[in-house]
């Protein structure tokens, strides 16, 4: 694995590259949203929306935003608000096809996880989609089946989160 490995805030540059690495993980899914969706998730809290930079170029990121426990943003509206909430709803993490296997999305989630202890965040939350549940298993997060979810997260989703320690 390359050690040319930097996550980092994202800036006004960074939108082509999320969006087509969101457009890559997602749009045979029919889950892809779009950029001014994407943007409308990370400009309520910038702080812990990060892009990941290898061998100088960017190959994944995540987006996650304050929610209300057990509630979601809609992937087919933009978000035009912002929730006080103790728990951060990690929308998105997406690493490049090429370099999933080595790690990264690990490195990018510990990173997350450390911002959000240090922001004082309870819990994170997520949708599990396209078969993802078992990584974030894997990781500690505890599926929560009562929560019901709209068809525009697809048939597999799942709500999922975990207690920030």
């Amino acid at each position: 694995m390359s050690h040319d490995i930097r996550i980092r805030h994202i800036s006004e540059t960074d939108w082509s590259d999320i969006v087509a690495l969101e457009a890559g993980a997602y749009t045979d899914h029919a889950l892809s949203e779009g950029r001014t969706a994407l943007e409308s998730r990370a400009r309520p809290s910038p702080d812990t929306c990060f892009v990941l930079d290898c061998e100088r170029r960017t190959v994944g990121y995540v987006l996650a935003l304050p929610y209300p426990r057990f509630r979601y943003p809609d992937p087919t509206r933009i978000e035009e608000g912002r929730f006080a909430s103790r728990n951060l709803h990690l929308h998105d993490l997406v690493i490049a096809e090429g370099f999933r296997g080595r790690g990264l999305a690990k490195q990018l989630l510990r990173h997350l996880t450390a911002t959000a202890g240090a922001k004082r965040y309870e819990h994170i939350s997520l949708v599990a989609v396209a078969g993802g549940e078992s990584f974030w298993s894997a990781r500690g997060y505890r599926a929560h089946q009562e929560v019901a979810l709209p068809k525009s997260y697809g048939k597999e989703a799942v709500y999922m989160s975990k207690e920030v320690k």
